[in-house]
């Protein structure tokens, strides 16, 4: 495939190393003379683990070269990767002019040619970029339309420094977010080779993937110092304690515990969290990450609460309480703050769950049912078509399978909240998720 790369730094000249030597014939762009001196010269313009040798190869072999000149790039090439910078501006936001420039010159040249080409943003942008500034600067240079007379995708990178060649190679994944499916398909026809799951998606999602991972693993970083921190405090080797961790491939370091919803609860989350942050405060240890972890649960409690409420309707039911399903367990459980605040608020309530209404009669929680909510327990129904046919806002509180046909079966005008997606975005007009 012929590729034009625009922006010689990091990333563009480690895709340019590697796209050529994959066997693609690769022209880089950059305003920088002297990068593209260096390209035209078989010299890498970065530092960075092998990228040098494939460089030197691919130039020697005719395979790649560089210019100043986007719009005979452009001509001469069926795809081009944006790679220019994003840098943060004092306040964070990102600093998208030279996305803006490079976009404006993309457009420009495609104005000028009659074959489908194919712009492939590889920078970091925040979800909406390529709606709001990509696509639309495109489009008024060219005259053309996104999707139709040209394509556009969001292909996030996942490359480490000091490993980038390898993870070219070896990405985790390979995320395509398309305007139109004659796009997407040329970079799958481009990454063809590789061995990664294929997710093709919204640009919207593929920029979005970017900043999930990157803040996973700073929270990561974080994480693994603050445990540290404390372990040294008291004698321990963190990286023993870590390594352990680590092993756990259930939950630890799994997809367990990654889908956004509702607020933890139970008998060891909240109890273990708050134990660990007293110990540290008692250490004289400032652990900021530990430290939010709580509030921001109880953040996640109020905006639920706030959802339910600007429904608008008095007559509120809920479909699970125990703060997981398959269980009885209503210690800490977020729901019952949910339901207190609503009671508080003087809102009408019906509540069903199949387990805690077995465990009022005979269970390990009967007493704290009857003596420590009997408020709540006063509420409690025997089957979910007495809550659906009382309530105008239907919360969906824990997944039991049988609350999915509750969900997808409101009546007209009924508000469904979901706080643990048992249904989806498409489950009809009164249907709202917490996270989605």
């Amino acid at each position: 495939m012929k590729i034009s790369i625009f922006g010689l730094g990091y990333v563009g000249a480690v895709s340019a190393g590697c796209l050529a030597s994959d066997g693609h014939d690769v022209i880089g762009v950059d305003p920088n003379a002297t990068k593209v001196d260096l390209i035209n010269r078989g010299v890498t313009p970065i530092i960075e683990k092998d990228i040098g040798a494939m460089i030197e190869r691919a130039v020697a072999a005719g395979r790649l070269r560089a210019t100043t000149s986007v719009r005979q790039a452009v001509v001469d090439s069926d795809l081009s990767l944006v790679c220019v910078g994003t840098p943060s501006q004092l306040n964070g936001n990102l600093d998208l002019s030279y996305v803006r420039r490079v976009c404006e010159e993309i457009g420009e040249a495609i104005r000028h040619k009659d074959s489908f080409h194919v712009v492939v943003a590889r920078s970091t942008m925040l979800p909406g970029s390529m709606r709001n500034l990509v696509i639309p600067t495109l489009e008024q240079a060219s005259g053309k339309r996104a999707g139709i007379d040209f394509g556009v995708c969001n292909n996030p990178e996942f490359l480490r420094e000091g490993s980038a060649v390898y993870d070219y190679h070896h990405p985790p994944k390979t995320v395509i977010g398309e305007t139109d499916s004659q796009a997407g398909q040329r970079l799958v026809d481009l990454y063809s080779a590789l061995d990664a799951p294929l997710i093709r998606t919204s640009v919207e999602v593929a920029e979005m993937v970017k900043y999930a991972d990157n803040n996973w693993h700073a929270v990561k970083v974080a994480f693994a110092n603050e445990i540290g921190n404390i372990c040294k405090a008291v004698g321990i080797d963190g990286h023993e304690v870590m390594d352990i961790f680590c092993q756990d491939t259930k939950l630890n370091l799994s997809a367990y515990y990654m889908k956004p919803g509702f607020a933890f609860g139970g008998s060891c989350l909240p109890k273990d969290v708050r134990a660990l942050t007293y110990k540290a405060r008692s250490l004289d240890l400032d652990l900021p990450l530990l430290n939010a972890v709580l509030p921001s649960n109880e953040r996640q409690v109020q905006r639920a609460i706030e959802m339910v409420t600007g429904k608008g309707h008095r007559k509120v039911g809920v479909l699970g309480f125990a703060f997981k399903a398959g269980t009885d367990d209503l210690r800490e459980s977020p729901m019952v703050d949910v339901i207190e605040h609503l009671i508080g608020k003087g809102f009408e309530l019906r509540l069903f769950d199949r387990n805690v209404n077995m465990a009022a009669l005979t269970g390990a929680n009967r007493d704290y049912i009857l003596n420590h909510i009997p408020h709540i327990s006063r509420l409690m129904v025997n089957s979910v078509d007495e809550v659906m046919a009382f309530a105008d806002t239907v919360v969906i509180g824990n997944g039991a399978a049988e609350f999915r046909a509750a969900a997808l079966n409101a009546r007209e005008g009924q508000q469904v909240v979901d706080f643990v997606r048992v249904a989806d975005r498409s489950s009809g007009p009164g249907y709202d998720g917490i996270c989605w």
